[in-house]
Parts: structure tokens; C-alpha cells; sequence
């Protein structure tokens, strides 16, 4: 039986992706490229599904349609996901998952030599948190003739500059963000548990904004409050929010897996002089970073251009102020390649998309105002969220 392909994209768009990557595999002499990550793999093939706690991947080819491979159970999601025909799509048997007598990887290289590469150069994502150590020696000792050589990142690199479609993605997850922060300004008040209001939040996230659903985003959201604010990842527990306390919400709307992260901060009660004269610091850079946020500018002019007004301040960050941003499922939202810190020069291109995020960790308090950005092919970064740059204050 043959199933429609529910593929977000049209041909045209996997075919100028395919393109991309080859031309990046050529350059660094890969015959075949095994992509493990979930986000590359649904870039290049459309495949969408909450199957990553198995091994499962992509294998591309110079001349050939990719392969999708992975557990035979989730062969049927593909089936209806990847734009590829049922005959590049492989299944392996259920008894190579989680055994500790046999390993997946050990299917995948039996694919690998019946499509004549045991002793070609084999490219695999080796920083990646779906490939594992076990995953590679098993790898090395099933292949011994090939080459296999780190292919970290090559496919993110290709994924940075967005196409128009994946835009028109990115601005209704946007709306969604908007209006889950919508939601909590107005929620907010002192008394109300924590986990009440994420119950709202991740209401909110779902149901989306007219026709446009919401799809789950691939981090929780966190906001810690007061003292805690010092710690950027906590999430939630059932406690009162609390006068005189700020929560920062870092939240990001997602819409067919690409996501537009957003942070604000609420204050419940009168804000303390510091939190005022941070705020007033961050905002300052904030704008001074969407203008360096430019075409032709770099990463680096970007985080300069922040640090400057929180220098003036005596605001020391030690952290970076942001990193690309666009289609990705847990358990992280950015892309992994460019970083808004001082030693990246990676210039900066229209279409490119970044969550341009300079929280502030303090010993004891922190604070979050962020904007998810565009580069434009002319003038300052386009914010893709549209609600006041500021800290929200409820008596």
C-alpha cells in the first residue's frame, strides 16, 4: 500500500538541500554521509517522529536518493513522512534495540557494503547526542576497510541561511510565541503554583494560533524565579509565585518543528534599583546588537556591540549571546554552529536566523530579554516576535 508523503516541503526544496550537502561532502572527499540527528534527518528527507531514543538515520548519497534507516516499527512513519519511494526506506529487526548481545549500527553497516561503500570514506556526526561511543566502535570493527571521518555539523552548516518557506515557518511560530507570553503577563500573579501556569503555557503552545497548530518545542519552559533566577536551566515545581521576586519565562512557539525562542521577565511586586539599572543596560544593548545584526557584519560585532552598555553598567556576561535557530526537536533548539560571542567571525548572511539571547545570571538573581532575529539582505536584524522589549512589572 502506498502512503502520501506528509513531507512539509515541496521537491524543489529537498532537491536545493541535497544539493547543498553534496557540494559540502565533496569538499571534504565523503563518498556517503550517515546523518544521525533527528533535525538533519527531517531536513533533508521530511521524516518527523518521536523515534530518536533508537538508533535511526539518513544515508546520503552523491547519486542516489537518500536512504532513511531505523527501527522496523518506525519504518511506517517514514513511509508517511520522508518524500523518498518505500524502496529507501529500511527497517532493522526489533531485537537489535537496547541489546546487549548485538547493535544496531551493525545493520547499518551491512546497508553500507550492499550499496558498495565497506570501503569508501563514510562520514558520521560524531559530536551528536544520538550517536554514541558504542554506536562508533561498533561502526569501526564492521566496516574495518572504510574510512570513517567526523562529519560533525556538515549538514547544520548547510541548514543556516533559510529559505523562504522555512521563514513563513519560523513567523507563525512567532505568533505562537507572542501569545504564549501574552498568556503568562496576564496569568501571573502571586499565590498562583508554578506548574499551574506552565499548564497554561504549554495549553497555550498547542493550540497555536488560528489554523497554525502548535507543535511541542524542544525544550521545556524554564523559568525560575528570585534567587534561582541565577541558574538559566531550571524548569518548574508546584511552589507560589511570590511577591517581590522576577521569573524569567523562556518559552519559544513551535510550528512543524521550527521554533522561535522568546524571554521576558516579570517582576511581581516594586523591581529593586539593580534589576531597573540591568534593565535599562540590556535593553541598550539589545538594540545596539540588532543594529550590528547585519548583513556582512560578523558574529562578533553582534556580541560587542551587547557587551558595550552592560560594560558601562559593570554587567559581566560570561556566556554567549546567541546561536542559530530554525527546525529541531530535543533536546535543543539551536542549530550548533554560530555563536554571537567576541571570537566568532563568521559573517553574517540574509535569511540566516538566530535567538539573539544576552540573559543575565547573577549570583542571585537573573534576568531574560531576548528577541529571536532575521538578518535582512539590507538594514538592522527584523525581530520575528513584536511585543515591548522591557521588564514587566505586576503589583
Amino acid at each position: 500500500m502506498k502512503h502520501e508523503s506528509r513531507a512539509p516541503f515541496s521537491s524543489a526544496e529537498y532537491q536545493r538541500r541535497l544539493v547543498k550537502t553534496r557540494a559540502a561532502m565533496a569538499e571534504r572527499g565523503i563518498d556517503v554521509l550517515f546523518v544521525e540527528d533527528p533535525s538533519n534527518m527531517a531536513w533533508l528527507t521530511g521524516y518527523d517522529g518521536w523515534s530518536f531514543y533508537v538508533h535511526q538515520g539518513v544515508l546520503i548519497f552523491h547519486d542516489a536518493d537518500p536512504v532513511w534507516w531505523g527501527r522496523g516499527q518506525d519504518a511506517n512513519g517514514a513511509l508517511r513522512t520522508v518524500w523518498m519511494g518505500e524502496e529507501n526506506v529500511r527497517g532493522y529487526a526489533d531485537n537489535f534495540v537496547q541489546s546487549t548481545e548485538r547493535h544496531a549500527m551493525q545493520d547499518l553497516a551491512e546497508l553500507i557494503r550492499a550499496r558498495g561503500y565497506g570501503t569508501k570514506r563514510v562520514g558520521v556526526e560524531m559530536e551528536n547526542y544520538y550517536f554514541s561511543a558504542k554506536a562508533y566502535v561498533t561502526l569501526l570493527a564492521e566496516l574495518p576497510d572504510a574510512d570513517l571521518v567526523d562529519a560533525t555539523a556538515l549538514v547544520n552548516w548547510q541548514r543556516t541561511v533559510k529559505s523562504d518557506d522555512e521563514i513563513g515557518f519560523m513567523r507563525k511560530a512567532a505568533r505562537i510565541s507572542e501569545k504564549i507570553v501574552d498568556g503568562i503577563i496576564e496569568r501571573v500573579e502571586p499565590g498562583l503554583p508554578k506548574n499551574e501556569l506552565v499548564a497554561e503555557i504549554m495549553r497555550d503552545a498547542l493550540r497555536g494560533v488560528d489554523d497554525d497548530w502548535g507543535d511541542y518545542a524542544s525544550i521545556v519552559p524554564l523559568l525560575p524565579s528570585g534567587t534561582d533566577a541565577a541558574a538559566p536551566h531550571l524548569t518548574w515545581d508546584g511552589k507560589p509565585f511570590e511577591t517581590g521576586a522576577a521569573t524569567f519565562y523562556e518559552i519559544a512557539g513551535c510550528y512543524r518543528r521550527y521554533h522561535a525562542p522568546f524571554c521576558r521577565t516579570v517582576f511581581l511586586g516594586k523591581p529593586p534599583d539593580h534589576i531597573l539599572r540591568a534593565e535599562a543596560a540590556l535593553v541598550e544593548g539589545l538594540e545596539a546588537g540588532l543594529e550590528a545584526a547585519r548583513a556582512g557584519n560578523r558574529a562578533c560585532d553582534v556580541a560587542n556591540a551587547l557587551a558595550a552598555p552592560l560594560e558601562r553598567a559593570g554587567i559581566e556576561r560570561g556566556a554567549r549571546a546567541g546561536y542559530p535557530i530554525g527546525l529541531s526537536y530535543p533536546p535543543d533548539w539551536g542549530e550548533r554552529t554560530i555563536s554571537f560571542r567576541a571570537e566568532d567571525e563568521t559573517v553574517l548572511e540574509p535569511g540566516m536566523t538566530f535567538h539573539f539571547m544576552p540573559g543575565l545570571w547573577m549570583e542571585n538573581w537573573g534576568l531574560e530579554i531576548t528577541e529571536s532575529i532575521l538578518i535582512r539582505s539590507d538594514g538592522a536584524a527584523e525581530t520575528l516576535c513584536h511585543r515591548p522589549r522591557k521588564l514587566f512589572v505586576k503589583d
